[in-house]
């Protein structure tokens, strides 16, 4: 701390920081930046902020330190909050600022962990993770000195405005990229990984400051989300969450990451035992479920070993286009006749499984009567006309009626039908502007609610596949949906590099088997979700005997090794996957147990895949999964293995170090 009071971060990790970066950067109108341009840091605001106390405690496994800043000038005070959990090299921060002034503060943005102890531009190597439809994490990576040039600074006695930033858009938070990035020293040996923990917006930028490099991780923002918000004197803002991993590489600070999720994530049984899913929709009835197709797919999935029963969309609505009706949530007379859905739901029961259903709760299509009967209050609105966006508007979960329609679809659905599995969808995504800060935090509140009224509901977060991808979200839900690819081959990298923002057995990936698919092509979808949390769907009920036998081979291997996905933490012997990767790898670390999952989608037969940790060691190398499909074989430095010419192949090992 400098003697007028200013206060910087000076070490992070190894790293000693060559500027003094306040810990806060906050714009205001009538504030603004001291430096125009792209970068977060230099607000006028943030470098008039001084100290005024800090503390320092512990709760449980949790080390919390706070430090108290003020700004005389404008009443501005704020709260940084730095917590990590007990031998977890993983940082998570918030603000809360606070008008105590005598004027009023709209706040513009306002920073949720900033760092400032990076080595310079030059040395650093800059990543982030595209994130679309259909395409998600796919992770890139180039020179930070691409984004921020050398200027010249010694000429220019300052440093330039470029910067790498990156943004969310619209009410989708990882629609485009995933809420995440990283530094890695171009030298080797550290790494410096992120996540920015909010349901709707968020954004992140890295430049230079003072010879090094800063980081700047926040919530929404004028600029990006047209946010703002208003603090009369005595109110106070408090900004999402954003977390840091330190690492040797990426690798192993998503390792961190990993063990931090589950650290902050709401305690759930589902997270220890993992059940398989069984969902109809994926390749199979896509959205159009009726009593005579679920009753035989019911007893198909019964018999391969699916734990729970998924009846997707198309449940509540008779009408063939339905995607503009949605809203009341009730079960159509017409697709389930004698006996209603509840028939249904109860021979999903008598096979044994746990019934769940789709919902898309946080929308109204335009033919609803629910876009009549609630008040326009209860819905998103800009500049006072209700949102429309693709046949439906949005809700407003900070409205008490539309919080109070919600949580009674829940208690119908949950409470009197005895559905036990939620599967939550939201496939719109609107302007990020006016309420949608205020929504998000009111979204993850009903969740938390539905949850403690039915502590044994299982919630899927899901939005078009991995388009709500974040941490907050997967704080409080279960399962996380990480894709609605339809293609088995384009599904591989998806698999693959999902790990890197959700833990593996949080992590639905589909399998999807069909009669008419090959012995290959069935092996290879379904070795695909085996290192994940199995999404089974496909015509189980049309399929010959000895197709569903292999079926249950694959999902009896997966009985075996859940236990172990658990603590496991992901590694890519290959590298994290390109999108045309013809050989694409995903390894578990479960103590001295490791799992590889390897695939080929073209290209040569053979391929050698290292597992660095294990190098040099003795280990034993068994294929689990599809049998007689590929080989194996450890060598002391690299698993070698052969997959068939013909088709597609995947081959699941086990590979065990011996001491």
């Amino acid at each position: 701390m400098a003697a007028d009071g200013r206060v910087w971060i000076a070490r992070l990790g190894d790293t000693e920081a060559r500027g003094r970066l306040p810990l806060v950067e906050v714009t205001a109108v009538g504030h603004g930046a001291g430096w125009s341009g792209p970068r977060f840091v230099d607000s006028p605001l943030g470098g008039r902020l001084r100290y005024r106390a800090h503390r320092a405690d512990r709760d449980g496994d949790l080390h919390r330190l706070v430090v108290e800043l003020a700004d005389p000038g404008t009443g501005l005070s704020a709260v940084v909050e730095w917590t990590s959990p007990d031998g977890v090299p993983v940082v998570r921060a918030r603000v809360t600022v606070r008008n105590e002034g005598s004027e009023p503060i709209v706040l513009q943005s306002v920073s949720s962990l900033l760092l400032g102890a990076l080595p310079a531009p030059g040395e650093l190597e800059v990543h982030r993770a595209r994130n679309d439809w259909l395409a998600e994490c796919r992770w890139e990576s180039e020179p930070l000195r691409r984004a921020v040039p050398d200027i010249g600074r010694a000429f220019h006695e300052h440093d330039g405005r470029a910067a790498y930033t990156l943004a969310s858009r619209g009410s989708w938070p990882t629609d485009g990229h995933l809420a995440m990035g990283a530094l890695t020293d171009r030298r080797g040996g550290r790494a410096w990984v992120w996540q920015i923990e909010s349901a709707v917006g968020w954004g992140w930028d890295a430049g230079e400051a003072d010879g090094g490099t800063y980081a700047a991780l926040y919530g929404p923002t004028d600029a990006a989300h047209q946010w703002r918000e208003l603090l009369v004197p005595g109110r106070e803002f408090t900004t999402e969450w954003a977390a840091l991993a330190l690492g040797c590489d990426v690798e192993d600070a998503v390792g961190a990451l990993t063990a931090y999720r589950r650290a902050v994530r709401r305690p759930h049984p589902d997270h220890t035992t993992l059940p398989i899913v069984f969902n109809d929709y994926m390749n199979t009835l896509m959205g159009d479920p009726t009593t005579e197709k679920l009753l035989p797919l019911i007893d198909a999935a019964a018999e391969v070993g699916a734990e729970y029963f998924c009846i997707d969309s198309g449940w509540y609505d008779d009408a063939p286009g339905w995607w503009d009706g949605v809203g009341a949530w009730q079960p159509a007379h017409l697709r389930f006749p004698d006996g209603g859905i509840r028939r249904v739901l109860d021979h999903i029961r008598l096979r044994g499984m746990v019934p769940g259903l789709w919902l898309e709760p946080e929308v109204v299509g335009v033919r609803s009567e629910m876009a009549r009967t609630l008040p326009d209050e209860a819905f998103v609105r800009l500049d006072g006309v209700r949102v429309t966006e693709h046949g439906r508007h949005q809700l407003d979960l900070r409205h008490p009626a539309a919080r109070a329609h919600l949580d009674a679809t829940v208690d119908r659905i949950v409470g009197d039908w005895g559905v036990g599995y939620l599967k939550l969808d939201y496939n719109i995504t609107v302007s990020p502007g006016g309420p949608l800060l205020g929504h998000g935090r009111a979204w993850l509140d009903f969740l938390r609610g539905a949850l403690d009224r039915y502590p044994r509901l299982v919630i899927e977060n899901c939005a078009s596949g991995g388009m709500r991808m974040d941490g907050a979200s997967l704080a409080v839900t279960q399962v996380q949906s990480t894709s609605d690819q339809q293609d088995l081959l384009r599904y591989p990298p998806i698999a693959a590099a999902a790990p890197t923002v959700v833990p593996p057995e949080q992590g639905a990936v589909w399998a999807y088997p069909q009669p008419e698919f090959s012995d290959a092509e069935n092996a290879f979808t379904l070795g695909s979700a085996l290192l994940g949390r199995v999404h089974l769907s496909g015509h189980l009920d049309r399929m010959a005997p000895e197709q569903r036998a292999r079926v249950r081979e694959a999902l009896d291997v997966y009985r075996g090794l859940r236990d172990d996905l658990r603590t496991a933490v992901p590694f890519w012997p290959l590298g994290l996957p390109e999108w045309e990767d013809p050989w694409v790898a995903l390894g578990m670390r479960a103590g001295s147990t490791n799992y590889v999952t390897v695939w080929r989608r073209g290209g040569a037969a053979r391929q050698s895949v290292p597992v660095p940790h294990l190098r040099g060691r003795p280990a034993t190398a068994r294929v689990l999964f599809p049998a007689g499909g590929g080989t194996a074989d450890w060598d002391g430095e690299r698993l070698a293995v052969s997959l068939p010419e013909e088709g597609p192949g995947v081959v699941l090992v086990r590979l065990v170090g011996v001491e």
